[in-house]
């Protein structure tokens, strides 16, 4: 489903992917780990089409189809979104218009332990980390995206909240592909994945077990990726 090669992207001059190679087939669920600003917010957003992300070289394909050179709402068309860590607040538009827009919340709102309310909030406007959180993936969730990534979906989230936000994309990814960018790991306990990568310094340093890689971190941290042999998906 999707398919990058030899991905290079700089911002303001400065190399924030080198030579990046991912592949993400249909209904898989991938886990980007990585330290701070290894550049996994900025593969996102490259994908995305964000246009202060200047591809040097390389290629992404969705569906088949050659992202490069398409605006962001013409690649969100095509099927792809994202829950941000950090989204915008954005007074005059309500919660309720943009779930509209997309189709109706359809029970969602239950889901991710949102009163009806928050249909009436201005987006993000006055919403703490948690409801931010839960927000940002039931726009997600409303939008049927065929392929959805969640920019630190963990961050910031209490243990009650985690549970939540960890159901939520479990049950969303069942039919769906999506990549989880992660720092620790935490919504792993509620989220099932099938492949995790560890990027380092702009490139897949490491692939392999979800459950090998996240418990090589947590004992070593990222340092040991650096000399680690790729591991083939098998």
């Amino acid at each position: 489903m999707l398919e990058i090669r030899n991905l290079t992207v700089e911002v303001e001059g400065k190399k924030v992917l080198q030579g990046l190679d991912l592949e993400v087939g249909e209904k898989e669920r991938h886990v980007l780990f990585g330290p701070n600003g290894s550049g996994k917010t900025s593969l996102v957003l490259t994908i995305l089409g964000f246009p202060q992300y200047k591809v040097v070289s390389g290629s992404i394909r969705f569906d088949g189809v050659e992202l490069l050179g398409k605006s962001i709402d013409e690649r969100a068309r095509l099927g792809l979104a994202v829950a941000f860590q950090k989204p915008p607040a954005v007074r005059g538009v309500r919660l309720g218009d943009i779930l509209q827009y997309l189709g109706g919340e359809g029970g969602l709102l239950s889901l991710l332990n949102l009163s009806e309310d928050f249909l009436a909030r201005e987006l993000n406007v006055g919403f703490s980390g948690g409801e931010m959180r839960r927000t940002e993936v039931l726009q997600v969730l409303a939008q049927k995206a065929k392929l959805a990534f969640f920019d630190e979906p963990d961050s910031g989230l209490d243990v009650e909240n985690l549970e939540t936000v960890g159901r939520a994309i479990n049950e969303f990814l069942r039919e769906r592909s999506g990549i989880i960018i992660t720092h620790m790991g935490h919504i792993l306990r509620h989220v099932q994945v099938d492949f995790a990568h560890v990027l380092l310094n702009g490139r897949i340093a490491c692939s392999g077990s979800p459950s090998k890689i996240l418990a090589q971190i947590l004992k070593e941290g990222y340092k040991w990726c650096e000399t680690c042999p790729r591991a083939s998906r098998s």
